[in-house]
């Protein structure tokens, strides 16, 4: 790697629209030498078939060569303990059973659309509705008391910050995590106690002849990680994809659109990058990706949203067009062994909001540009600190 590699991160032209360098290098070399922000050097991803190709091949993996995993319980690792922690998981996340929570699903986005439009306007998306509605979901998914929810929330704001700021964010961080376990432990031993109608009453009584059971460090793992993901990217999800609808003006006569779910995902699509990027790769073999020879021990770093929007896949890629012919091929949920297992219900609970809204608020309006709006980037998750809207 070169003195003249480009540094991350890339100029955006406006917080909707993807770095232009994205499709520089998709065109000239779509596996590219780049420096991160930490000045380490790394290959960068832009293509979509490339980055399909790193997130199903298992040479490239989340921890680092000389690493059996990435040290924890969680889903976030690689090889035989992360196979069987997905297969017991999967259990739980059935298509039957995350379908079943649609009803409700919609019913609390009905009611927090309901109690966002009786407070009456000027108003903030993100305060009003979409982090709420995120900590609805999240505590009736973990069978939480509605008194201990903003405890947990709390905690998730702190996490979701930039906490290499400073000393004290980063201290601050630190103790917000330290709390979030102790709290996760608290609930699973709770649960083990009085089982209920929930995901984790579920996760607990997962059996399997082969893989045994969950123990309490993978519960407490799963706990943690569906908190974060069911609140940070929930919430940035629903507030960037009321953005694109209200700046596309599809907002209004969407509830009882046949386009709904094609809509949908078309927000989708064009959400990667913009709230979130997977977990950095690691090349544990030599491997010829993109005209790019990746050795041993390489930092590989794909980008979904370059990947969404590469035009050999995605006609006219930065024109928002629900139904195009390659809608299902959006890459939004990552690909391979990591594939969100959560984006069925991410569906559900994008459209049962957007509908809500367009039923009850069809006139919804930003007040003031999109370019002013501040966004927060944290070590995984990005969105607006507030969406100021009226109607």
């Amino acid at each position: 790697m070169s003195a003249t590699d480009p540094t991350l991160p890339f100029e955006r032209p406006g917080p909707l629209r993807p770095p232009p360098a994205y499709a520089r290098l998709r065109a000239d070399a779509p596996v590219a030498r780049v420096v991160t922000p930490e000045g380490q050097r790394a290959w960068l991803v832009t293509s979509y078939d490339d980055a399909v190709g790193v997130l199903t091949d298992t040479r490239f993996r989340l921890a680092p060569p000389g690493l059996e995993s990435t040290g924890n319980d969680t889903l976030f690792q690689d090889g035989d303990s992360h196979t069987r922690l997905r297969r017991l998981v999967s259990k739980a996340f059935t298509p039957r059973a995350i379908t079943a929570m649609r009803p409700h699903i919609e019913r609390l986005a009905d009611e927090q659309v309901a109690a966002f439009a009786a407070a009456g306007p000027p108003a903030d998306l993100v305060a009003g509705l979409a982090a709420p509605l995120a900590t609805q979901v999240i505590g009736d998914l973990l069978g939480v008391a509605i008194e201990e929810r903003d405890r947990f929330e709390t905690l998730v704001e702190v996490l979701s910050g930039d906490f290499t700021a400073d000393e004290e964010a980063a201290a601050a961080a630190a103790q917000a995590w330290d709390d979030l376990t102790r709290y996760a432990a608290d609930l699973v031993a709770a649960k083990r106690r009085v089982l209920g109608d929930d995901l984790l009453s579920a996760l607990i009584g997962v059996r399997d002849a082969q893989d045994g059971r969950l123990g309490d460090g993978e519960l407490i793992g799963m706990v943690i990680s569906i908190i974060a993901a069911g609140h940070q990217t929930s919430r940035n999800a629903i507030s960037v994809g009321v953005i694109q609808l209200v700046t596309e003006d599809r907002l209004d006569g969407l509830a009882d659109s046949p386009e709904l779910d094609a809509v949908v995902e078309e927000v989708l699509r064009r959400l990667a990058g913009l709230i979130a990027e997977p977990f950095p790769r690691w090349a544990h073999e030599k491997a010829d990706l993109g005209g790019a020879s990746i050795e041993p021990g390489d930092l590989v770093l794909v980008r979904l949203e370059a990947a969404n929007h590469d035009p050999r896949r995605f006609a006219d890629p930065d024109r928002f067009t629900p139904g195009r012919d390659s809608a299902g091929a959006h890459v939004s949920f990552g690909r391979g062994p990591h594939h969100c297992l959560g984006a069925s219900l991410a569906r559900i609970e994008l459209t049962a909001a957007f509908s809500a809204l367009a039923r009850r608020l069809p006139g919804l309006r930003l007040r003031g540009d999109v370019e002013d709006l501040v966004w927060v980037r944290g070590q995984t998750d990005a969105g607006p600190t507030a969406v100021p809207v009226t109607w």
